[in-house]
C-alpha cells in the first residue's frame, strides 16, 4: 500500500527535511569556530559546492520516484529542496566573493572571464536565481502553471553546468571520481524524463490512432 501522509505528517516532514538541511552549514560554522580546519576556506567552499549538488540531485530525484512509487505527495517537497539547494549555492557563491575577493565585484568579474570553471558555476548560480525568486505560491500564480513549469525546467540546464563546474575544478587535480559520481546520478534522472517524454508521447499517438480507427 502506497504511503500517503495526513496534513500533520507531511508538515512533520518537511520540518525533518528543514533541519537536516541546515544540519551540513551548522557542521561547517561549529569546525570553522572551534578551530579545528587546517583549511577553513577550502572546507567551507567545497562543502557549499558539493551540498549544493546534492540538493539538486534530490530535487531532481522526487519526479522519477514519485512517478515509480505513485507518491504523488512527494511533489510537495521538490520547492523545499529546491530552494535549500539555491541558499547552499549562494553561500557557495558568497564565500567565493567574501574571502577570495573581499567583495571587489570587478575583481570577482575579471576572475569568471578568466577562469572558465567559474564562469560556468557562475552561470549555474545566476539561472538558480530566478526559480528561487518564484519559488512561492503566489509568484506561481501570478506566472501561471504553465509558464512557471516552463521558468523551473531551467534546473535541467543548471545542474549540468554544476557537474561540468565541478569537473573543470578538478581537473587541475586530476581527481574526478566525486564528479562522475555526480555526473552519473544527473545522467540518470534526465535521462530517465527523455525516456518517459518519448515513449509517453508515443503511447499518447497510439492512443489517438486507435480512437480514429475506432471512430
Amino acid at each position: 500500500m502506497t504511503f500517503n501522509p495526513g496534513s500533520k505528517q507531511l508538515s512533520g516532514i518537511k520540518a525533518a527535511i528543514f533541519v537536516l538541511a541546515l544540519v551540513p552549514l551548522a557542521r561547517m560554522v561549529w569546525l570553522t569556530y572551534s578551530g579545528q580546519l587546517v583549511e577553513p576556506l577550502e572546507f567551507i567552499t567545497r562543502g557549499t559546492g558539493d551540498w549544493t549538488l546534492r540538493l539538486l540531485c534530490l530535487t531532481l530525484l522526487v519526479t522519477p520516484l514519485r512517478r515509480l512509487t505513485g507518491m504523488n505527495w512527494l511533489n510537495r517537497l521538490r520547492r523545499m529542496l529546491g530552494v535549500f539547494a539555491f541558499f547552499y549555492a549562494f553561500l557557495h557563491f558568497m564565500t567565493f566573493l567574501w574571502f577570495d575577493h573581499f567583495f571587489d565585484v570587478v575583481a570577482m568579474f575579471r576572475d569568471v572571464a578568466k577562469r572558465p570553471f567559474i564562469l560556468v558555476g557562475f552561470t549555474a548560480f545566476v539561472l538558480l536565481i530566478p526559480l528561487a525568486l518564484t519559488s512561492t505560491n503566489g509568484m506561481m500564480k501570478r506566472l501561471g502553471g504553465k509558464r512557471w513549469m516552463w521558468l523551473h525546467r531551467l534546473i535541467y540546464i543548471i545542474a549540468p553546468l554544476g557537474i561540468l563546474h565541478f569537473w573543470w575544478m578538478r581537473a587541475g587535480k586530476s581527481n574526478f571520481t566525486e564528479p562522475f559520481i555526480f555526473g552519473v546520478i544527473v545522467a540518470v534522472l534526465l535521462g530517465a524524463r527523455v525516456y518517459w517524454s518519448f515513449f509517453g508521447s508515443k503511447q499518447k499517438q497510439k492512443q489517438k490512432a486507435a480512437q480514429a480507427s475506432g471512430g
